[in-house]
């Protein structure tokens, strides 16, 4: 017994939900084939998508009596389907289309299964004749049923409703005793979602357990097994435990499978079960008796419930996903609030400074605050990892950090945060880090902590601060931090930046380097420090011709006044 409707033409059926970078929705019919996707519409593309990153001649989505194939016409990251790299693919319902990039475009494949469904059922249905069937009034009435299962797909009705009465009509095709839909977790270990018995009476889902032998046939089959008298049955059907102890007759057992996808088999497309979604379960203490009809309606009613079930696992799937881009938004909020801004005019101190994070929240962070009248602190560090876990860390070593006065010990405090968290390995978090407090003679006293040395420019002339290594925070409990000491000289400027600047890729993988960054800033000892920023910026961006880029970027810019200084003294 087939579980798959025949298919029908879907050109002008099919529609595409097209996701944009900046999470904007809209719908896209296909229209044509081949349906053509790529970068800008100068090409014929049907669906143009503003991403660079994607190529002119990018994918096709062909439509025949199979259904709509999507094709790889050449693009260099390849196509995913669902995750998975792709050349040709038969689409089903829900299938996400996405190219390979962080920050990129996703669409989202939608078939108008149900209608399809019911237009073959009724083709199927006129075309059966001489085979048992009822009395016309009662194949109608039945044929209504299915045809009210399939409307409450575009209804707005709770799912535990739309579930419960799918249920309802199954039982009463059937004229079973008791229904049940059973959902597959993550894991494949079914539970009992829903329960019905005859007249919509509402069954405890921990009640009598279902067949275990006649799930476990359906499973291993992947199509239905529907048994009309146990006692004609074979032996592990008639032996098995449930079946026994109930006293049951009938047993049917229906798999549900998302709607059917394809892979790519030598040079032809190959159709095969969906994810598995669960089982629709029937049983009765009574032998029955199922007509061709009575079978197709079944069929037909098992497209719907895993339509119902595929569909409501997509919407889960988007709320999780809302909840988290609303979580996620927050966070970034809350670090980016935590970052300097409008930085105070410091008598013998000018200061800069930006971060641009990987994702929606980073694991860099910048920070300058005073030290009591004639000394100032100032940081860049960088944690291990990125996501919510780098920037948690992030806040912490920040409050522990900006929580100095103008009469705590940096070494200590610095020895502490590397065995706190050392002791707190499951963390699993280390920081890079230089940490420095700028006097008002000009002396630097500084911490690092396995950062990039900070550049100098002095006198037109660029340098490193110190070439020496060190070790992280967090990373060897054993490790002891001491301060080294050198003194600025007049106008002289510090930039300090996170590896994301020297460690930017271009297209072919290539990084920026120190040198690079070394020649932007040769000669620009008397360049605004908010232009010096801009060049940098620029000049990365630049390097980068719009490559995914792996980490933050973060630049701190400082320059010392020499004047006011000696004026003030």
């Amino acid at each position: 017994m087939a579980n798959v409707m025949p298919n029908v033409e879907a050109v002008g059926e099919n529609t595409l939900d097209v996701i944009s970078p900046d999470h904007s929705r809209r719908v896209v019919h296909i229209t044509g084939s081949p349906f053509l996707i790529g970068r800008g519409d100068e090409t014929g593309n049907h669906l143009p998508l503003d991403d660079p990153r994607i190529s002119r001649q990018c994918a096709a989505i062909v439509s025949d009596a199979k259904g709509c194939i999507l094709e790889d016409r050449g693009y260099r990251r390849g196509l995913f389907v669902n995750g998975k790299k792709v050349d040709h693919y038969l689409l089903g319902h829900g299938d996400v289309i996405t190219f390979g990039l962080e920050g990129s475009y996703e669409i989202v494949f939608r078939a108008k299964a149900a209608e399809k469904s019911v237009e073959s059922m009724m083709t199927l249905i006129g075309g059966i004749t001489g085979t048992g069937i009822e009395a016309p009034s009662t194949g109608l009435g039945k044929l209504n049923l299915l045809l009210e299962a399939t409307s409450l797909l575009h209804s707005d009705l709770p799912l535990e409703s739309v579930i419960g009465t799918m249920l309802d009509h199954a039982i009463a095709i059937t004229q079973a005793d008791r229904g049940l839909l059973l959902e597959a977790d993550a894991s494949g270990t079914l539970r009992v979602r829903l329960a019905r018995g005859k007249g919509g009476v509402v069954l405890p889902t921990e009640g009598p357990a279902p067949s275990q032998t006649a799930l476990r046939q359906a499973m291993a089959k992947q199509s239905c097994v529907i048994t009309e008298d146990l006692s004609l049955a074979d032996q592990s059907l008639q032996a098995a435990q449930s079946i026994v102890s109930q006293s049951l007759r009938a047993v049917v057992a229906i798999p549900l499978y998302s709607v059917s996808r394809a892979g790519s088999v030598g040079s032809g497309i190959q159709s095969a079960p969906g994810q598995f979604l669960g089982l629709v379960y029937l049983d009765s203490r009574r032998p029955t008796a199922f007509s061709k009809l009575d079978r197709q309606i079944l069929d037909a009613l098992a497209v719907q419930a895993a339509s119902i079930l595929d569909n409501a696992r997509l919407v889960e799937r988007e709320r999780q996903r809302q909840r988290m881009e609303q979580e996620l938004n927050i966070a970034r909020d809350i670090q980016q609030a935590l970052l300097p801004r409008g930085f105070r005019d410091y008598p013998y101190l000018s200061v800069t400074g930006t971060n641009t994070p990987c994702h929606a929240v980073g694991g860099d962070y910048f920070d300058v605050f005073p030290m009591g009248e004639d000394r100032t602190a100032f940081l860049v560090a960088d944690v291990s990892g990125k996501g919510l876990g780098a920037a948690l860390v992030t806040t912490m070593l920040q409050g522990a950090l900006s929580g100095m006065t103008s009469g705590s010990d940096p070494v200590v405090v610095f020895n502490h945060m590397n065995r706190f968290l050392c002791e707190h390995a499951e963390v699993g978090r280390y920081a890079t880090m230089f940490f420095g407090i700028l006097s008002r003679d000009g002396q630097l006293v500084f911490f690092n902590a396995g950062h990039p040395s900070p550049l100098i420019i002095r006198e037109g002339k660029v340098m490193e601060l110190y070439t020496k290594g060190s070790l992280p925070v967090g990373l060897v409990p054993e490790a002891e931090f001491i301060a080294d000491t050198v003194n600025l000289q007049p106008s002289d400027t510090l930039i300090l930046f996170s590896d994301g600047v020297t460690e930017a890729a271009d297209p072919e993988e290539q990084l920026y380097g120190v040198p690079r960054l070394q020649e932007v800033l040769s000669g620009k000892h008397d360049v605004p420090l908010e232009e010096i920023q801009k060049s940098i910026l620029e000049s990365v961006q630049a390097f980068a011709r719009g490559a995914d880029q792996a980490d933050d970027i973060t630049v701190l810019l400082l320059r010392y006044r020499a004047a006011a200084a000696g004026a003030s003294s």
